[in-house]
């Protein structure tokens, strides 16, 4: 059977060309096996590829795969590597940042910040530095008492026989010109200073006689002394409180607050010294005035003039109170002054002290 020639040979060169045949089988031998080739090449070229790449599995998993699975098991082990691979990129990046490698089931031990670790570092450090409220109360109390406690202890000094043996032997002391000699103004004149620090009633001076067989004292003079023993001992009763509460406050310190009694006790001397000043300006202008101005204080009015042959008058005359009230300005002035030397805060002192609160700091220092 013969083929039949196609009339126009364009059309017949066209055809040869163009109308590759349907199927494989029915395609020439030489172009069949060059469009085989054409096919494998890229698949020989991608599993060339995955053999790079993809672990060898093990031989008993090496079971034939249905063609429809084909494809997911290849993609497996390209998963699989990529998870080994995560890991270990995160480690290189923690190696170029210079932290830790964090534990993989917790948080915990990777460090903050290199600022909050500082904030952190300063905020337990002023923790530490930081004082009690406690112990500032206490040498605020210590200063209050300081002055309270100078003063009334002055006062003591003054109020006893030592002191008024020495104001009736000073050179220059006014004599009694009603008839008082010297050893009479020692009798009575103690009566007076005894009665005011011991537990006597009003009659201890009411049944006083004098030489002329007289009543000593008026029941005026009797009421005003047992106003004065009223005041004294309250006054001695609050100083004897603050002293044992001062002592209280002393050990204190000296347990919780290194360098507290010293503070405490340099800014009651500093305050006592303004004060004993002030008191001396205002006296040193005008004594008088002064000394009115503090029985109308204490006591009430015309409870404490008297005539000047009364025996308190001629017992304790105005020169008796201006040389009293001198010795304790001054007791009061030294004892602020020798207080104020002994606990100024020198360096060594401040540095001491700071030791003593912060160790640790010190012995970083160190």
């Amino acid at each position: 059977m013969s083929e039949k020639k196609p009339e126009n040979p364009e059309l017949a060169a066209e055809a040869t060309e163009d109308d590759e045949p349907a199927f494989e089988w029915m395609k020439p031998r030489g172009r069949r096996e060059e469009a085989a080739a054409s096919r494998q090449a890229p698949a020989a070229e991608g599993a060339a590829r995955a053999e790079a790449s993809e672990p060898v599995r093990a031989e008993e998993d090496a079971a034939p795969v249905a063609p429809a699975t084909d494809k997911l098991a290849k993609d497996e082990p390209a998963k699989d590597e990529a998870a080994q691979q995560a890991p270990a990129a995160g480690a290189s990046a923690v190696e170029d940042t210079g932290a830790e490698d964090p534990t993989p089931t917790s948080m915990l031990s990777v460090r903050p910040p290199a600022e909050e670790s500082q904030r952190r570092a300063a905020e337990r450090d002023q923790a530490a530095q930081a004082r009690p409220v406690l112990p500032r109360v206490m040498q605020v109390l210590l200063a209050v008492f300081f002055p309270l406690l100078t003063i009334i202890g002055a006062i003591r000094a003054v109020t006893t026989p030592l002191f008024l043996w020495v104001e009736y032997h000073r050179p220059g002391f006014p004599s009694d010109s009603y008839g008082f000699s010297l050893d009479d103004r020692m009798t009575y004149g103690s009566y007076g200073v005894d009665y005011l620090v011991n537990f006597a009633g009003p009659r201890y001076l009411g049944d006083l006689v004098g030489t002329d067989g007289k009543q000593l004292f008026t029941q005026g003079e009797v009421s005003h002394m047992a106003d004065v023993k009223s005041v004294i001992g309250t006054t001695f009763l609050a100083g004897t409180v603050l002293l044992v509460a001062a002592v209280i406050i002393i050990i204190y310190l000296l347990r919780r607050s290194n360098g507290g009694v010293r503070r405490g006790l340099f800014g009651g001397a500093i305050a006592t010294l303004l004060i004993v000043l002030l008191l001396g300006v205002l006296g040193f202008i005008g004594w008088e005035q002064f000394f009115t101005d503090l029985h109308r204080l204490f006591f009430a009015q015309g409870t404490w003039t008297f005539y000047l042959d009364d025996a308190l008058i001629r017992l304790y005359p105005g020169q008796f109170w201006m040389d009293a009230g001198l010795v304790i300005g001054v007791l009061v002035l030294l004892v602020s002054l020798l207080t104020i030397v002994l606990t100024w805060p020198t360096r060594r002192r401040r540095e001491r002290s700071a030791r003593s609160r912060n160790p640790k700091a010190a012995r970083r220092s160190a």
